[in-house]
């Protein structure tokens, strides 16, 4: 008996027969599944990727239809999907907000089914792999991700380092929302219960499935591994301005999911550039032949500028839409009072505590009027960036 479940336990974890198994009557899941496919010139792929579907949806007996979602390719996406006998694919051609996150989204809201599925038109994502992410949704997942970087999961043989590393430290940056090895897949399935429980969405660039696993509040995340394939025929959409915009995603991102104390760190960060910016200033000035006030003087006012305009684009970016003068104004009003505190503090500190180094005073005094500083901007000057949190 004891070897005969040693046997058993090894057969069973032979893929194809996993396959075998999965295909059982009675164990494929039994709700209806919408496969959303954001496309832009993918008329070569979406024959095969439709039929590779097709072929998993009789096998596993599964409720599925698909949206493909395409932005205009005009590339004769329409008269491929048209002449197809699949009556569960259908094809919906975005001429406004175009873009891969907003057409997903677009597709997620007009779905019908009771699970949700994102995946790519190029074939990378194998659709082999949905019954055992439906399957972890039946077990209580939230989100469930196809992964390329989990136990079995792979990649194809001829990613370059460059390409891996890129991906790693994409990986590496998204670490703070989530334990998942490779949140920036967008190969992902969740419940439509789950969907319709986000809020704010705001997505820039191709990183939707991190976007949604954040805004959805979903707490238990589970990976599926699959083999990622590159894609054989098109043209890869992946390019520097999408990496930048990823960046751009994940700072949106901080600030929904942290707050203040996002904003906090960026006021910090350009607090110290600004200091930078003042002190190189200074030294061109008085190296120029200007005396010392007026060259203090006028470090102080364009490091103030700088920190205004960096605030205004980065750490408060919710208030662009005010008067910049008037912002303006009120930034150097502000810091000015800031820098009084900071003066203030640093004597008071001195007079209590004569032996004290005048440097920790100083130290003080910075953090008290940076402190007042931060506060001032968040909640006068740059107020409409206060975030407020939806009720319910």
């Amino acid at each position: 008996m004891r070897w005969t479940a040693v046997i058993l336990r090894r057969l069973l974890a032979n893929p194809e027969l996993q396959g075998v198994v999965n295909a059982v009557p009675g164990s494929a899941f039994r709700g209806r599944v919408t496969i959303v496919v954001p496309t832009y010139k993918e008329a070569e792929n979406l024959p095969l990727l439709i039929e590779r579907v097709g072929r998993v949806r009789e096998a596993h007996g599964l409720d599925i239809d698909m949206l493909i979602m395409d932005d205009d390719s005009r590339d004769g996406s329409v008269e491929v999907v048209a002449a197809r006998p699949e009556k569960w694919v259908e094809l919906i051609v975005r001429t406004t907000d175009r873009g891969l996150s907003p057409a997903v989204l677009d597709g997620l809201r007009r779905a019908r089914g009771d699970v949700l599925v994102c995946m790519d038109a190029d074939l990378s994502h194998p659709p082999e792999a949905l019954p055992s992410m439906l399957r972890k949704l039946d077990e209580g997942a939230d989100f469930v991700i196809g992964s390329r970087y989990v136990s079995g999961g792979s990649t194809s043989d001829d990613w370059g380092f460059l390409r891996w590393l890129n991906s790693r430290m994409a990986t590496l940056l998204a670490r703070p929302f989530t334990a998942a090895q490779d949140p920036m897949a967008g190969y992902f399935a969740l419940r439509r219960s789950t969907f319709e429980s986000g809020r704010e969405f705001n997505p820039i660039g191709y990183k939707i499935g991190l976007e949604l696993l954040i805004k959805c509040g979903c707490e238990r995340v589970v990976e599926v591994p699959i083999h990622f394939e590159d894609r054989r025929l098109g043209e890869s959409k992946l390019t520097l301005k999408q990496q930048l915009l990823y960046l751009q995603h994940l700072r949106r991102l901080y600030v929904f999911k942290y707050g203040v104390w996002t904003q906090l760190l960026q006021f910090l960060t350009v607090g110290a550039l600004g200091t930078l910016v003042n002190l190189v200033l200074l030294t061109l000035f008085l190296a120029l032949g200007l005396s010392v006030r007026p060259a203090v003087a006028a470090a102080i006012l364009l490091s103030m500028c700088f920190n205004f305009a960096l605030n205004r684009r980065f750490s408060f970016s919710g208030a662009r839409g005010s008067a910049w003068l008037r912002q303006l104004m009120a930034f150097v009003a502000a810091s000015s009072v800031g820098a009084l505190i900071n003066y203030a503090t640093t004597l008071f500190v001195l007079a209590r505590a004569p032996a004290m180094r005048p440097q920790l005073a100083a130290l003080i005094g910075i953090v008290v009027g940076t402190a007042f500083n931060f506060l001032a901007s968040r909640y006068m000057v740059f107020r409409t960036a206060h975030i407020r949190r939806r009720s319910g």
